[in-house]
Order: C-alpha cells, then structure tokens, then sequence
C-alpha cells in the first residue's frame, strides 16, 4: 500500500513539473525578442596611384602592305616618342592590327553596286604607370606625333587604385564601429543596452568622384574618370536589446 502511494505521489510530481516546463516554454515563445536595427557607415577620400591611358592610330591605302608597312612605321614613332619622354617599356601595350575593307555601297539602274575605297589599318595602344603626372602631360600634348602625320586618337586617362582590397577591409571595419556605436546610442537613450549581434548584411561598396554630383547606384558605382575619390561602404546591422 505504501508501495502504491509512494509511486502515485511521484508520477503527480512528475506531470506537474512537465506541465510547468511546457507552460514555461509557450510563454518563452510568445514573447518577442527585443532588437534594434541600425546601419554603419564609413568613407574615405584617397588619390589614385595608377594611371591608364589609351589612344587608337591608322593607316589606310589601296594596297594592304602598304598600309601596314605604314602602320608599322607609327607604332615605331609612338614607341620612340613615349620612351623619350620618360614611359618605361613595360608600361607600354600594342594591339594586334585590325584591318578593315573600306567598302561603299549604292544602288543604281537597278542594281546594287559596290566601290572598294582601299584597306584601313588600325592600332590601339594602351599605356599603364604608376607616374600619374608624366602620363597626364604625355596624353595632352602629342602634337609632336600629329606633326609628324600620325592619325592618333586620345582617349581621356582612367584611375585606379592598386590598394582597393585593404581599403574596402578598413572601411568594412570602421563602418561595423559606426554601427555598433549607434546601436549602442539608441540603447542608452531607450533605458537598454545592446546584447548579441543577430544579424549583420554588407551593403555596396561605391568609389565615386571627389566632390562630384555622382550618383550612388544600387549595383555599385566604380569610377575611373576622377584622380582623387572617394570610397564608402555600409552595414546593416541588428542586435538584441536587453
């Protein structure tokens, strides 16, 4: 009898306590976790350390060897002028040639009729150094290599910087700071304070022209017209209140 009273008063025991755990674990998981989400920041303004300058040259004849023996004679004279004024070999870059027929169409009596204008040849060089200035100053004034007959076009210089990786690291790092010390500000000012970091999302990494009208972009802006720029980054962030 007593056997039988000591096993009943266990098994009451036991669902009482079960009913608490169980009742315990629906109150938990009705309450909603305090959060707070915040965004972080960070730029920084920096000067491009690498320059690429390309221009494009021809020739054009009726006859194709003649036309590349000329062409051949400007890729000498560019490659001569660069070196002189100071553009080391390394730095310079010259395509394949690209031929192309110049041919006119038109019609006529019925007919459609063709005029072969001769072969144009063509050239792209690319010129890539760390001596920003020197490239700025050879793009501008190539009025030697017009003198001397060559068809070059211009194109306006890119810039670029060499140290990009470690740059979007330090921005990656100073904008979790910002993050940090806003969620941390609107915690005081609530009668809270942070706890864990719930969640945390990257945002766009732009480099955008040193005070420029540039727009930010949702895909990310990456420019190269401008020597001296500007990086930003963001992170979304989300932390427990407690």
């Amino acid at each position: 009898m007593k056997t039988n009273t000591t096993a009943t008063f266990i098994i009451a025991i036991s669902v009482i306590i079960a009913a608490a755990i169980i009742g315990g674990a629906y109150k938990t998981r009705g309450q909603k976790v305090k959060k707070v989400s915040v965004t972080g920041m960070a730029e920084h303004h920096f000067t491009s350390d690498l320059i690429v300058w390309n221009a494009s040259f021809s020739q054009r004849s009726m006859d194709i060897k003649t036309a590349y023996a000329a062409l051949k004679e400007d890729e000498r004279l560019i490659r001569e002028y660069l070196r002189k004024n100071g553009i080391k070999e390394n730095e310079i870059i010259f395509s394949s040639v690209n031929t192309m027929e110049d041919i006119e169409y038109y019609f006529d009596k019925g007919r459609n009729n063709r005029i072969f204008n001769g072969y144009i040849l063509s050239q792209n060089i690319k010129v890539e150094s760390m001596e920003l200035e020197k490239v700025e100053r050879i793009s501008r004034e190539i009025t030697e290599l017009l003198d001397k007959g060559i068809q070059l076009q211009s194109y306006e210089p890119q810039y670029y910087y060499t140290k990009l990786a470690d740059l979007k690291i330090n921005l990656l790092a100073e904008a979790t700071q910002d993050g940090k010390l806003r969620a941390e500000t609107i915690a005081k000012n609530s009668g809270s304070k942070i706890g864990k970091l719930l969640n945390s999302n990257m945002g766009i990494f732009q480099i955008t022209g040193q005070y420029t009208n540039e727009d930010y972009s949702w895909g990310g802006t990456f420019n190269t017209s401008s020597k001296n720029k500007t990086a930003s980054i963001t992170v979304k962030m989300e932390f427990e209140l407690r």
